[in-house]
């Protein structure tokens, strides 16, 4: 039973302490070389640092490693004609209240962002049923499907990348993603080579995996693999998106685990 396969626990934090998120990517983007529409894939390295009073100083560390491949049209036309990696992506570190990260780039002042799946504050994780099937209801309602990742997969998965969704809630979400007709539970290997129990939508345009931690089944990753042909982009069976994420708590902003 999936209830027996995921165990859910949470590392006790208290205020003053952050939540650090360890992730390592690689993720598409697209370029065009004139008309010529190119997808390239790209390794990624981020750090965050939440605070448990969301009001707070975030931090963020953003690193591209330089590696690098086309998954789709002329890699060399789009070097030749000005693509850079480093343009695609903000790297650098990046502190602000609310996790509002790029407000300075936009010229704007940070501003908290009202709780939704995207954004699980405390008052809409507190808001949210505790059993499955009105849960499961929940996410059909404010999900509706539609072009691209939306449906009530993706909403969950985007609650549950934040690391922020408490372990009896999180046991309550794999329980109603379970119902979903297009979801399996299953066991892959994350892109670092490690085992985990993976929940997997094979529905709609991509296939989407989440990866769960077998210690404490809190968030730990996706992979988003092409299912249906496309009249432009990479073909059937590409992978577009893996992430591998580690989650602990720390005691100063900046530092890592065990420092």
């Amino acid at each position: 039973m999936l209830e027996l396969a995921i165990r859910t626990s949470d590392e006790p934090i208290s205020p003053g302490q952050y939540r650090h998120a360890a992730t390592h990517a690689w993720w598409m983007g697209t370029w065009f070389a004139g008309d010529e529409f190119c997808a390239h894939y790209s390794e990624h390295l981020l750090q965050q640092w939440t605070p448990v009073d969301l009001s707070e100083d975030w931090l963020l560390d953003r690193e591209l490693t330089g590696r690098l491949h086309w998954l789709c049209g002329d890699g060399p036309r789009a070097v030749e004609e000005g693509f850079q990696l480093a343009d695609q992506w903000p790297t650098g570190r990046f502190r602000a209240p609310h996790g509002d990260f790029y407000a300075e780039l936009h010229g704007r002042r940070p501003t908290a962002r009202p709780g939704s799946w995207s954004n699980p504050t405390e008052p809409f994780l507190a808001a949210l049923p505790r059993d499955p099937d009105a849960l499961l209801r929940r996410l059909i309602d404010e999900s509706p499907p539609g072009r691209g990742y939306t449906g009530p997969f993706q909403s969950a998965v985007d609650a549950l990348r934040t690391c922020r969704v408490p372990a009896e809630l999180r046991a309550v979400i794999y329980t109603a993603l379970r119902s979903l007709p297009a979801v399996e539970l299953g066991e892959t290997e994350n892109l670092d080579g490690e085992l985990h129990p993976t929940l997997v939508h094979d529905d709609g345009p991509v296939r989407s995996e989440l990866l769960i931690s077998p210690v404490d089944g809190q968030y730990a990753g996706e992979r988003d693999t092409i299912r249906r042909p496309a009249r432009v982009g990479p073909p059937v069976g590409t992978v577009i998106a893996e992430t591998a994420v580690q989650t602990s708590v720390v005691d100063v902003l900046g530092s890592p685990p065990g420092f």
